[in-house]
């Protein structure tokens, strides 16, 4: 008896995800831990093994199309065996589709599984089950609108985000032949003929819709002229991920800001001192980091973070470390950065960040964590807040160095200074212990050999 595949669980809390490549192909003789598909999440690309050995009979889901987790996927059997006779999957209870865009080269949310999603492509998801294929209800119980869904294999499949697509810009599908597996009318399939057609800048009215016979009136000029209107463009994985993920941080954790100014004289001075060494290279960035883990050596009982069922006491300080990416971002996670030098800390970002913008990052590299850093400074933002992301208890907001006055023991004189902004949450940190840590982590900065120390 044949296999239905479905769609796995690669990420905690994932609930969507696309298959970005096929590792298979109908007829493939496959053996148990064999790659069978590479999975896109809002957050990684991950390499899905074979769990069932066997032929494959059918792929059900073309390569793009963002489906919800436990959704059929393939279906393997014995040689010759046919697909109809997998198991059902169950029935899923009706819900509003989303249109998903098709990962990019690098997003996820861009670059990385976002974060090839253009956006991402992260993820802790959005569900959207905009593109599991189904087979159409026969022909007598069909509405008449609905295109047919039979091929010459006798079954023809549209996913509901092709009809929806279809429905919105008024298309006929009965002609459309789908480049998918077995002829299966795709997204892509859809955005060809609405470039043909000129379509894609706004749906089609409904055929029904009244005709007014109120007196016409004249438009003003900005509304009618070409390109007027603004384009929708489908969120990404990634960017529905982030927009969720952040939202609920900020209706569910409450956060509260402290902001400090370092001067980092002697911080540039010892940085151009060790890289002009030649040996290593390290960045005001790595620095950064290493002295947040100094300050939480300095105010242990910070490293803390809140649960449900009570607090989470770290001995380990796991920073987590956001990567832009071209339309969202990740935040891979640097483990015992205590007992990291600089440059094997310069190192392991530089590693996060690369495979982050490649999409390349494993599940394990995204979990977890006490504080993550943000720094903006290279962009030449003075100072910002940041949201916290969750289950991690705080997040450090890094603003650039610059030239400004400062009073030494009465004297003006100029001097650089680095702002940054602690965002905390309230439920692991108090005012006081979110003081301490601030000014343990201004100290370091201030006096960068004991970063080293």
């Amino acid at each position: 008896m044949s296999t239905t595949i479905r769609m796995p669980e690669v990420l905690a809390n994932v609930t969507e995800a696309a298959v970005q490549k096929w590792l298979v192909a109908a007829g493939d003789e496959i053996a148990v831990g064999q790659p069978f598909a590479e999975i896109e999440t809002e957050k990684a690309v991950v390499e899905y093994t074979a769990e069932t050995a066997g032929t494959v009979l059918e792929l059900l889901v073309a390569e793009g199309d963002s489906i919800d987790v436990g959704a059929p996927i393939a279906v393997v059997g014995q040689a010759g065996e046919s697909a109809e006779s997998a198991p059902a999957a169950p029935a899923a209870e009706p819900q509003p589709q989303t249109v998903a865009a098709s990962p990019s080269a690098t997003d996820p949310e861009s670059a990385a599984p976002v974060a090839e999603a253009e956006v991402e492509s992260a993820s802790a998801p959005t569900r959207a089950s905009a593109s599991i294929t189904a087979d159409a209800p026969s022909a007598s119980s069909a509405p008449a609108p609905r295109a047919t869904d039979e091929s010459p294999s006798g079954r023809r499949f549209i996913s509901p985000l092709v009809r929806r697509l279809a429905r919105e810009h008024g298309l006929s599908l009965d002609d459309v032949r789908g480049s998918g597996p077995d002829g299966r009318i795709v997204r892509r399939d859809i955005e060809a003929l609405l470039a043909e057609s000129g379509k894609a800048s706004a749906p089609a009215s409904p055929a029904s819709a009244p005709t007014s016979s109120a007196p016409a009136q004249t438009a003003p000029a900005a509304a009618t002229a070409a390109g007027a209107e603004p384009e929708l463009v489908p969120h990404s994985r990634m960017r529905k991920t982030i927009a969720r993920r952040l939202t609920e941080s900020k209706n569910q954790v409450p956060h509260f800001y402290l902001t400090a100014d370092c001067r980092v004289d002697a911080l540039l001075a010892m940085r151009a001192e060790i890289n002009a060494a030649g040996t290593v290279k390290v960045s005001v960035n790595d620095l950064v980091v290493k002295a947040v883990a100094g300050a939480f050596r300095d105010v242990p009982e910070a490293n803390r973070t809140w649960s449900d069922d009570g607090m989470l006491q770290h001995g380990s300080v796991d920073i987590g470390i956001a990567v832009s990416l071209d339309d969202g971002l990740v935040v891979p996670i640097v483990r015992g950065v205590e007992g990291l030098s600089v440059s094997a800390l310069g190192a392991q970002i530089a590693d996060l960040a690369e495979r982050g913008r490649g999409g390349k990052l494993r599940p394990d590299e995204m979990e977890g964590g006490s504080f993550a850093v943000s720094n903006l400074g290279m962009f030449g933002t003075q100072s910002f807040s940041a949201i916290i992301n969750p289950p991690q208890a705080g997040i450090l907001a890094v603003g650039a160095a610059r030239q400004m006055p400062v009073v030494v023991d009465g004297s003006l004189e100029v001097g650089s200074v680095m702002s940054v902004t602690l965002s905390a949450d309230h439920r692991a940190w108090d005012g006081a212990r979110a003081a301490r840590w601030l000014a343990a982590f201004v100290a370091r900065i201030e006096h960068p050999l004991t970063i080293l120390a």
